[in-house]
């Protein structure tokens, strides 16, 4: 429906109403119009997207079910754009009150969710709440851009200062800093507003604000300078400065201090001081270096929020680079090695080579736990085969992990308790790393948590499978059920499956519970038997991580045989993401499934990037549409030419088809009149206990439902 859409007056509010019918419309124009306000339509998402591009809408009553691009579409895309991201959402639907569609509404972004027919009387003070509130939000703004300006003006006079200014509470909080003080911390203004002035004050030591020079001097009133004063930079350098230090009006409750970059006339001491602290084979910190700067650091981070951690690694087989190529040869490796640990690690990290091929990195982090993974990291990193200047060197890596000041008060203690996790970590069998407290072990204790909860829920029957019925469309005769995985946890309650799957694959404990389901699922086939006729077929999701497992077919012939199951009655659904990412591999699978007799379906046809090749070229049994590309049948032309063609192309293969995802009577009249073998979704059954599905020993009734 194309819309004449005046333009609004200025300051006036927009409404924007999409629907596509147009007698809603209408009437809801009319119902909604009035002289404070413009009410505009649009007649699809598309041209509703438009218009959003077009005027600044402060209010979108936005129908769900819309050809092309629905109502949910619209608000996420709405959500994603800058633009449009606080407009609120109205959802206006016809649809039953389904709780998902509901649930779904507002997680899309709707501040409302209303079902047609609505009181107008319900309906009208809604919409002119929320246009107040937009109004009101937009002055705020407008006055927030004219406080801005004002202050930028301000901030201006500040800008082209050479020497760096900051702006400190009388608690010894930055609460202003100049681009100059900027540039010599070497972190953002935003980074240096609200952190406390001693934590980059590195000289004179002050352990406590209410104790020092500072605070004594602006409590007299007084300006107090400092001409031999060291900084330290965000990323942990020194830098030598001149203070000076003079109490703002008391109103202000606080100083401004003026900073002088000393640094030229430093120079050249700090260039004697660096060779005296520097590896000079890697450019390190030496073990001196590092001595001086850690125990400086660690004076401060024993009173700051910050942990301190130490990592100690130690080179796996660098002995033999040096027996078998040279000491030349192993000088080049430790260069490498060097520039490895360097880029794993933040440019503030303390660094540093102790000698020989170990390596210490004090790192400043929120929680100690972090430090596995950066273990891990430079693990990683450095155990690969590399060729250094044309040799090829294998390499690993052991780490030692302690924390201060639980595994040591001072850096000694904490470099012999690193020391002697990193021997722990080789006794283990090299390239590892251990914590000296073994309880902070994040990672893996998250695993063995993730493994244990697994574990529990399995013995506790906390997780359980659900059948989705399978049902011919032409006779309503049932084929078979898909078993699906559902989590009980016994205090949070149900679990959805997008939240606990991909859990369990990042641990890769979706192999353990995978032989729970193929156990579970194949006992309740078997069971089957005495109720459905002899050909029910069972059909279990493989994961990507499980359709890879070296034994998966054994295992699955070890459990058809302990069921006494014939292979033919189980199906494995296998994604085309899982079948791509090692093509040889899958081939070879899919062959000893096929010498099994185990049936093989392609899962979620058309949720991803799709080939057809691999209609063409795999042994697989079964298709399988995915629910989202059903959703869109039959109102998209584009969707159902390419169900159309492969449902064809599939039985030239010999292969069934199965639509997911049957939700309305259209795509069953559809699917059906276009050769589609299978439905599966709510239209025939929600996923069931077992005890539930002897509803559908006798042929689903199709012509009860369509009446």
């Amino acid at each position: 429906m194309e819309c004449a859409h005046p333009t609004p007056a200025e300051g006036s509010s927009i409404l924007l109403i999409v629907d596509d019918y147009p007698e809603n419309l209408i009437s809801l124009r009319a119902l909604l119009q009035r002289q404070d306000w413009q009410v505009i339509t649009a007649a699809s998402g598309f041209e509703a997207l438009s218009l959003l591009l077009e005027h600044d809408v402060d209010l979108v009553l936005l129908d769900v079910q819309m050809p092309g691009m629905d109502g949910f579409e619209v608000a996420r895309l709405m959500r994603g754009s800058q633009r449009t991201r606080l407009t609120p959402i109205i959802f206006l639907t016809a649809n039953e009150q389904s709780q998902d569609a509901v649930i779904k509404g507002y997680a899309s972004g709707a501040v409302d969710y209303l079902f047609k027919p609505f009181d107008p009387q319900i309906l009208k003070p809604k919409v002119q709440a929320l246009l107040e509130h937009q109004r009101n939000r937009r002055a705020l703004q407008r006055l927030s851009h004219d406080l801005e300006v004002a202050r930028a003006f301000n901030a201006s006079v500040l800008d082209n200062a050479a020497e760096g200014i900051l702006v400190v509470g009388e608690d010894g909080v930055i609460r202003f800093a100049n681009p100059a003080m900027s540039r010599l911390l070497n972190a953002t203004v935003q980074d240096l507003q609200g952190k406390e002035f001693l934590d980059f004050l590195q000289k004179p030591h002050i352990p406590v604000w209410a104790d020092s020079d500072f605070y004594t001097g602006y409590r007299r009133g007084e300006t107090l300078r400092l001409h031999d004063a060291l900084l330290r930079t965000a990323p942990g350098q020194q830098v030598p400065v001149a203070l000076s230090c003079a109490p703002l009006p008391s109103e202000q409750h606080a100083m401004v201090v003026t900073v002088l970059d000393m640094s030229v006339v430093r120079h050249l001491h700090q260039q004697l001081e660096f060779q005296a602290v520097t590896d000079p084979l890697t450019g390190l910190l030496n073990r001196r270096g590092f001595y001086q700067t850690v125990e400086n650091l660690l004076l401060r981070g024993e009173r700051s929020d910050s942990a301190w951690v130490l990592l100690y690694l130690d080179l796996d087989g660098f002995k033999r680079v040096n027996d078998s190529l040279g000491h030349d040869a192993g000088d080049r490796v430790l260069r490498w090695v060097s520039e490895q640990l360097k880029a794993c690690l933040r440019p503030f990290d303390i660094l540093a080579r102790m000698g020989g091929d170990e390596f210490t990195a004090l790192l400043d982090l929120e929680f100690p736990e972090q430090a596995a993974k950066i273990a891990e990291k430079l693990i990683e990193r450095v155990s690969i085969c590399q060729q250094i200047d044309g040799l090829d060197i294998a390499l690993g890596a052991s780490i030692g992990i302690a924390t201060y000041p639980d595994c040591g008060s001072n850096l000694d203690g904490l470099l012999r308790a690193s020391d002697i996790a990193m021997y722990e970590a080789k006794r283990a069998g090299r390239q590892q790393y251990r914590f000296y407290d073994h309880d902070m072990n994040g990672r893996a204790r998250s695993r063995l948590m993730l493994e244990d909860s697994v574990r529990t829920a399995i013995e506790n029957r906390d997780f359980n499978l659900v059948y989705q019925p399978q049902v011919a469309i032409d006779s309503g005769q049932i084929r078979g059920f898909e078993a699906l995985l559902r989590w009980q946890h016994p205090s949070v309650g149900d679990v959805p499956p997008g939240l606990f799957l991909p859990l369990l694959e990042e641990a890769r404990l979706i192999s353990r519970l995978g032989s729970w389901i193929y156990h579970r699922g194949a006992g309740q086939r078997k069971a089957w038997e005495t109720l459905f006729a002899e050909d029910l077929v069972l059909g279990v999701s493989l994961s990507s991580t499980q359709f890879g497992m070296p034994n998966l077919v054994t295992e699955l012939r070890q459990v058809l045989e302990r069921h006494g199951l014939q292979p033919r009655y189980l199906e494995v659904e296998v994604t085309e993401e899982a079948l791509m990412q090692n093509p040889e591999e899958t081939r070879k699978t899919l062959r000893l499934l096929r010498n099994l007799g185990v049936r093989v379906a392609l899962d979620d046809f058309g949720s991803g990037p799709c080939s057809l090749a691999h209609l063409r070229d795999l042994e697989l049994d079964t298709l399988k549409f995915d629910r989202h590309l059903i959703a869109r049948l039959p109102a998209s032309e584009r969707d159902a030419a390419l169900v159309r063609n492969v449902i064809d192309l599939c039985k030239q293969y010999g292969m069934l088809v199965i639509a997911e995802g049957v939700e309305t009577i259209a795509q069953y009249e559809w699917l059906q009149a276009n050769g589609c073998q299978y439905v599966q979704g709510f239209l025939v059954g929600r996923p069931m206990m077992a005890e539930d599905a002897g509803d559908f020993v006798t042929p689903f009734d199709w012509s009860a439902l369509i009446r």
